[in-house]
């Protein structure tokens, strides 16, 4: 199934990894998960789509425009994943299976963060790992689309 297409969003912030209170975030960078992930969808014979952005707007954009063109969504949609409804309604909608991760354990953080809209519309939630939690999340997706067919 070497067709196999992961969209691949960061929401905002995230081009700041690295920079950015590496005490919570580590020290990898935006271009580091990325080619992590490159690395690893390959020996999954899957390919991915990355796009970071600082816009609800661009992020829905592309989660409405996935379905045409991809099988899985990985998303850490960061501080949206505690405010935004609108790409809550837009993983709903496009009906395909998705996993949420986070860089770092937000049930650990300011009580703001141990809600997220997102939870609820995905196959499952990784969080804690650092820029583990990419891979471990690419790996489960790949894992639960494979086992739908």
């Amino acid at each position: 199934m070497g067709d196999l297409s992961i969209l691949v969003l960061h929401g905002p912030n995230l081009n700041l990894l690295g920079q950015r209170e590496p005490e919570i975030y580590g020290s990898s960078t935006l271009n580091d998960i990325d080619q992590a992930l490159i690395q690893l969808s390959a020996e999954l014979d899957a390919k991915i789509q990355p796009l970071q952005s600082n816009h609800e707007g661009s992020l829905v954009d592309a989660v409405q425009s996935a379905a045409k063109q991809h099988q899985g969504i990985l998303i850490n949609a960061a501080a949206y994943t505690h405010t935004s409804v609108a790409l809550r309604d837009a993983i709903a909608s496009v009906g395909l299976p998705a996993v949420e991760v986070h860089l770092s354990n937000i049930y650990k953080r300011e009580d703001f963060r141990h809600h997220s809209y997102i939870a609820p519309v995905v196959v499952g939630q990784i969080s804690g790992f650092g820029a583990d939690s990419y891979t471990l999340g690419l790996r489960a997706l790949v894992n639960h689309i494979r086992s739908q067919h």
